[in-house]
C-alpha cells in the first residue's frame, strides 16, 4: 500500500482516538489506499476512520470499498454523513451500491438523495438488470457540431470538473443525437477557429442503454478506448460507460464461468460472504446430478460381470481408462468454452472444431496407449502380473485408450456447441459434467473391447 503512514500507525491512532493525527495522515493518501486501510480494520473501527475524512475524499474512498464494507458503514454512520456520501458518489458507482442493498435499505437511501440525484438514481435503476444502462453515468462532456474548437475547449474548462472523464468528447446535433465523438487530443491539436462539423468524420461506436453488459465488454476489448457513449434507440446521447466499470463486469463474467466449469452454480457474492445454506444449495445440485450419472457405471459393471469374473485383471485398468477419457474431455471442453468466450470460435465453426479434435484425440490416445502397453509389457517381464494373455490385455487397454480419449474430446468439444444452440451457457458443460459422461461411456467402450479381444 503506497501511503505516508503504515497500517499499524493507523490502528494505533484509532485505538488512542488521535483524530487530528489520523486526519492528517490519511489526508495525504490516495482514495484506493484509504479504502484498503479501512478494510484492514475491525468493523467497529472503520466508521471511526471514515468520520475524519473530508467530504470529497470520503465519497471517493467509499467507491473503492467492497459492498460488504459499504453496507457496514451505511449502518454505522450518521444519516447526514450517509446522505453526503451518496450525493457525492458518481452515479454509476451509486447504482451498483443500490443494487447490492436490500430493497428496504435502497428505498431509505433514495430518500437521502437530493431531488436531482434521486431522479438520476431512479432513472439508472429503471434500466433492466445487467444492461449497459446500469453501468453508465450521465456525467459527461458534449459539444455541439456548430461550435468552434475554441468554444468547445472553453465549455470543457467550465464543465469538465463534473464529468467522470473527458478523454472522449461527444458531438451532438441540435436534437441531442450523437453524431460523432472526438478524443480530447484531437480538439487540442485542431485549429481553434475551426468548426467541430469540419473536423468530425461521422465514424463512431456507441452502445445501446438496453443492451447486455457483455456487449460493452466485447466493444472495449475491440477498441482502444477508455469510454464509450451510450444512446437510446433514437440515437439520443444518455451517458457514457467507462473502462473501470466494464472491467468489473468482465471479472464477474469470468468468475461466473469459472464457477460453472468447476461444477457448481455461480456464486452471487464473494466466497466468504456466502452463507452456509446458500453454499450447500449452490454446490449440492451439481454434485447430486454428477453422482447419479456416476451410478450408471454400476450398471455397466454389472452388465459385464461375467467377463470381469473370468478376467479379474480387467478391473485393475478401469480407473486408468475412465480417468483418461474424463481428463481429455475436460481439456477439450475448457479450450472450446474459452475460445467461444473470446469469440475465437463461432457456431458455424463446429465442423472445423470436430475435425481438429478427432485428429488431436487420436494422437493423444495413441500416446497414452503406447505408454499403457509398455507398462503392461514391463510388468509382465519383471513380475509376471498378467499371465499368458498379457499381450491381449495390453492390446485391449491400448485400443480402449484410443477410443476413450477420442470419444472424450468429441464430447468435450461438441457439448458447448450443443448448449449454445439450445440457448444455454456453454460454461455449463463443466469439466465434471463432461468427465462424468466420458467416464460412463468410456467404461462401456473398455469392457466391450476387452470382451471381444479376450
Amino acid at each position: 500500500m503506497a501511503a505516508t503512514v503504515s497500517q499499524p500507525e493507523i490502528e494505533q491512532a484509532v485505538r488512542n482516538r488521535e483524530f487530528a493525527v489520523l486526519r492528517h495522515a490519511i489526508g495525504e493518501m490516495e482514495p484506493a489506499d484509504v479504502a484498503e486501510a479501512i478494510e484492514a480494520l475491525e468493523a467497529e473501527d472503520r466508521a471511526v476512520v471514515f468520520r475524519v475524512l473530508r467530504r470529497e475524499l470520503a465519497a471517493e474512498t467509499f467507491e473503492y470499498l467492497t459492498p460488504e464494507a459499504q453496507q457496514g458503514l451505511i449502518r454505522a454512520l450518521a444519516r447526514e454523513q450517509v446522505a453526503a456520501i451518496l450525493n457525492d458518489m458518481s452515479p454509476d458507482d451509486r447504482t451498483q451500491l443500490l443494487e447490492e442493498l436490500p430493497a428496504a435499505v435502497t428505498k431509505q437511501a433514495l430518500e437521502l438523495l437530493s431531488p436531482e440525484e434521486r431522479q438520476v438514481a431512479r432513472k439508472l435503476l429503471g434500466y433492466p438488470e445487467d444492461s449497459i444502462g446500469r453501468l453508465m453515468t450521465p456525467d459527461f462532456i458534449a459539444v455541439q457540431r456548430e461550435w468552434t474548437v475554441q468554444q468547445s475547449l472553453d465549455h470543457i474548462r467550465r464543465n469538465g470538473r463534473d464529468s467522470e472523464t473527458f478523454n472522449v468528447v461527444s458531438v451532438l446535433d441540435e436534437r441531442g443525437r450523437l453524431i460523432d465523438d472526438l478524443r480530447i487530443r484531437e480538439l487540442i491539436l485542431a485549429d481553434p477557429g475551426a468548426r467541430i462539423a469540419d473536423i468530425v468524420d461521422g465514424t463512431f461506436v456507441s452502445l445501446k442503454a438496453t443492451a447486455d453488459q457483455e456487449e460493452a465488454v466485447q466493444v472495449f476489448k475491440e477498441y482502444d478506448r477508455v469510454a464509450f457513449p451510450v444512446t437510446d434507440s433514437h440515437g439520443v446521447l444518455l451517458g457514457i460507460v467507462t473502462v473501470d466499470d466494464v472491467l468489473d463486469v468482465a471479472e464477474e463474467e469470468a468468475t461466473e464461468d469459472i464457477h460453472k466449469i468447476g461444477g457448481s452454480e455461480a456464486l452471487e457474492h464473494p466466497y466468504m460472504r456466502v452463507g452456509f445454506p446458500e453454499m450447500i444449495r449452490k454446490r449440492a445440485v451439481w454434485l447430486i446430478l454428477l453422482f447419479l450419472g456416476q451410478l450408471l457405471t454400476l450398471n455397466a459393471m454389472g452388465f459385464f460381470a461375467d467377463q470381469i469374473e473370468a478376467a479379474i485383471v480387467l478391473v485393475m485398468f478401469v480407473p486408468l481408462i475412465i480417468s483418461s477419457g474424463g481428463n481429455s474431455g475436460s481439456q477439450a471442453a475448457t479450450l472450446v468454452v474459452r475460445a467461444m468466450a473470446l469469440e475465437e470460435v463461432q457456431m458455424a465453426d463446429w465442423w472445423r472444431v470436430m475435425r481438429r479434435e478427432i485428429g488431436f484425440g487420436f494422437v493423444l490416445g495413441a500416446i497414452l496407449a503406447g505408454i499403457g502397453f509398455l507398462r503392461i509389457a514391463v510388468g509382465e517381464q519383471f513380475g509376471g502380473f498378467y499371465g499368458e494373455q498379457w499381450a491381449r490385455i495390453a492390446t485391449a487397454v491400448g485400443v480402449s485408450l484410443i477410443c476413450v480419449v477420442l470419444w472424450g474430446v468429441l464430447i468435450g468439444s461438441m457439448l458447448p456447441f450443443i448448449l449454445r444452440r439450445l440457448g444455454a451457457d456453454p460454461a455449463t458443460s463443466s469439466t465434471p459434467f463432461v468427465a462424468t459422461i466420458a467416464d460412463v461411456t468410456g467404461l462401456i467402450f473398455y469392457l466391450s473391447i476387452a470382451t471381444l479381444m479376450l
